[in-house]
């Protein structure tokens, strides 16, 4: 299964099936090394030591972003409400982008929405729904070769 995501005016919405339960999709979205290791999708890197957390309302998440030519962008997020392991919500303050990631349990692994409100009109476009299904099909990938990588070959 891969990802598939929607455009609705200024809303996008992603889905996905993951392999994994909602715990380790939960740790995915919050722990930096996870971060960086599925983040950029298709379309760009996001070097490890970049990515910043702070799990807290009030608190900030950022990375940089490397684009296969090279260009780097920083993106800041900031942690509106924590409900774990079900419902993480962060702002994008430059834009005021809202991100809601929803974590539910499903009998074969954990079904995962990325609901992203207060779209600019520059991410309204075909392009950044591609780009959202790709960082979720790149998160089914991380989960799925951390299960098959016993824990003390990690570290």
């Amino acid at each position: 299964m891969t990802a598939s995501a929607e455009l609705r005016g200024d809303e996008l919405i992603a889905r996905r099936r993951l392999p994994a339960d909602p715990e380790r999709v939960w740790d995915a979205f919050t722990s930096p090394a996870s971060i960086a290791a599925f983040w950029g999708g298709s379309h760009a890197t996001v070097p490890p030591e970049s990515v910043t957390v702070d799990l807290r309302p009030g608190g900030e998440f950022a990375l940089d972003t490397r684009a296969p030519d090279g260009a780097t962008r920083r993106l800041r997020f900031v942690y509106v409400s924590i409900a774990a392991p079900r419902e993480l919500v962060f702002d994008e303050p430059v834009t005021g982008l809202r991100t809601t990631v929803t974590v539910q349990p499903a009998d074969d692994g954990t079904d995962l929405t990325v609901h992203q409100r207060r779209l600019p009109p520059e991410l309204r476009i075909t392009q950044a729904a591609d780009g959202l299904a790709s960082i979720l099909d790149a998160l089914a990938t991380h989960l799925q070769h951390r299960e098959a990588t016993p824990e003390w070959r990690t570290s």
